[in-house]
């Protein structure tokens, strides 16, 4: 991995991370357009550890607050008296589903689902849900209503994202504004629950993988992280604006194009569904861009 590149795929990762619009697509879908391997799973995972950092630095106060919210509720044993204590609690609840799927189904989703067949089906399939949640959504809940219910339908929601091309912003949203919750408010929970499950999959990946010859040099996982950090605090910003007067609708129609243009050059052997896969490290990237098959 180049510099160039480390640097295109943590802007890509810190934009695309927090619209719902998968982070995971896109770190598959551009490396294949320009030619480059596929950065794997491993740099996917790590990487999302500056869209953490960017998380923790805007909500330091909220966090601060639900920390010290879960300390005081355990020493008054009312572990969940106060809105704060309950906000971090059902974090974690929200936080077992993409835990126990992750570590079920964690082979397939770092090779036979990371096919781009699997995420342009899961880019066109998600817009068409949001689509209809958002058509539906009452809009009028706020965070001061979470439930343990509503985090985990929500943390439910999160694990479906564990297939490339849901988007784990995406499919959380999706079922906040299902639940009625307003789309800011949807927005804020979302962030706070890619915290623990962001860190917990960089964490499992590093382990697995510290060892292995052919992953990225530690100089370009620093480099992706900290672009990453930077784009990602621009992107948390500019969402929550946008979300207190607009709808998600822009991203259905971004979502439908990209799954619709993907699928359309896998069908005419534009590109290939396994272009630069893990396996393929250490080759060219096949398949990048390629001449149609001819009849």
């Amino acid at each position: 991995m180049s510099l160039l590149q480390a640097i295109v795929l943590g802007l890509v990762q810190g934009i695309t991370e927090f619209l719902p619009i998968s982070s995971t697509a896109h770190l598959r879908i551009i490396p294949a357009l320009l030619g480059w391997a596929d950065p794997g799973a491993f740099y996917s995972s790590f990487i999302q550890l500056g869209t953490v950092a960017a998380v923790i630095l805007y909500f330091w106060r909220e966090l601060i607050a639900v920390a010290r919210g879960m300390i005081q509720g355990l020493k008054e044993r009312a572990p969940i008296k106060t809105v704060e204590a309950r906000l971090g609690w059902f974090v974690i609840l929200g936080t077992f589903p993409v835990a126990i799927v992750g570590l079920l189904f964690k082979k397939h989703i770092e090779t036979t689902l990371r096919s781009l067949y699997v995420i342009s089906a899961s880019m066109v399939a998600l817009a068409v849900v949001l689509f209809i949640v958002e058509r539906l959504a009452k809009h009028r809940r706020n965070m001061l209503e979470l439930t343990a219910r509503d985090a985990l339908i929500v943390g439910c929601c999160q694990a479906v994202a564990l297939i490339p091309g849901s988007s784990r912003s995406g499919t959380t949203l999706t079922g906040g504004l299902a639940l009625g919750f307003k789309r800011e408010d949807a927005a804020r929970f979302s962030f706070l629950l890619s915290i623990p499950a962001n860190v917990a999959a960089a964490v499992l990946e590093f382990k697995h993988h510290i060892h292995d010859a052919d992953r990225p040099s530690d100089l370009m996982l620093a480099v992706g992280t900290a672009v990453a950090f930077g784009s990602g605090m621009a992107v948390i910003a500019g969402l929550l604006r946008f979300l207190r007067t607009r709808t998600t609708l822009v991203f259905v129609a971004y979502r439908l194009v990209l799954g619709v243009a993907l699928f359309t050059m896998l069908k005419t052997g534009r590109l290939s569904p396994q272009t630069g896969l893990e396996g393929d490290r250490g080759t060219p990237a096949k398949g990048a861009l390629t001449e149609p098959s001819q009849p």
